[in-house]
């Protein structure tokens, strides 16, 4: 799968729209959300579960709730000591989620704790993202991805393309070349993309 979507030409048509920058922090956890359920049914995952994937994702980043605004907001690049606190909303919305009983409870706490984790154990807390669930790993593609393309306070939108070849760039280090294979022909059909994006925009 990966080694056709290499093969495969221009990774995304550069008139795709999603949603150029105007995404705020609550739409684009939703857009995170729609994403990994679409992502998560394109794997072969039941509709049912994917719908607890969704529900799981749009819970990923609850714990920049407790961040200061000033580290969230910062217009430029974090320092050091900024960027372990930034960490910590990963932690802090674990805690925040861990009392939610059953099986959703432990998704979007697993989800929460472990969505910046990377394959080759590079992530905020050196787990190899490969002893980690399925759904996790969903959403921290999904989450990388809305993230590139939308606005921040560091920095522009990214045109997809642009955050395709990047994602493409991480297969096998960030992400399992497994999922980026079904990642990257999921988002070029521009079609299913807009559909995704549509209402999340402010």
């Amino acid at each position: 799968m990966l080694e056709s979507v290499k093969n495969s030409g221009s990774l995304a048509s550069g008139s795709i729209k999603i949603g150029g920058g105007s995404i705020n922090n609550f739409n684009e956890n939703r857009a995170v959300a729609r994403l990994s359920e679409l992502l998560a049914l394109e794997m072969g995952v039941s509709p049912a579960t994917a719908r607890q994937i969704r529900a799981a994702a749009g819970l990923h980043d609850i714990g920049k709730q407790k961040i200061p605004k000033s580290i969230l907001y910062k217009p430029g690049k974090l320092d050091a000591q900024e960027f372990e606190i930034m960490k910590t909303h990963t932690k802090l919305g674990a805690a925040m989620l861990s009392s939610i009983q059953g099986i959703l409870g432990e998704m979007a706490t697993l989800t929460a704790l472990y969505h910046h984790e990377w394959k080759n154990g590079a992530g905020y807390w050196g787990v190899p993202s490969y002893y980690l669930p399925d759904y996790v790993n969903i959403t921290a593609i999904c989450d990388v991805f809305t993230a590139l393309v939308t606005e921040r306070p560091y920095k522009g939108a990214w045109p997809p393309e642009e955050a395709l070849a990047y994602i493409l760039n991480q297969a096998g280090t960030q992400f399992s070349d497994d999922l980026v294979g079904v990642f990257i022909p999921l988002v070029r059909n521009e079609e299913r993309v807009s559909a995704l994006f549509e209402g999340v925009k402010n």
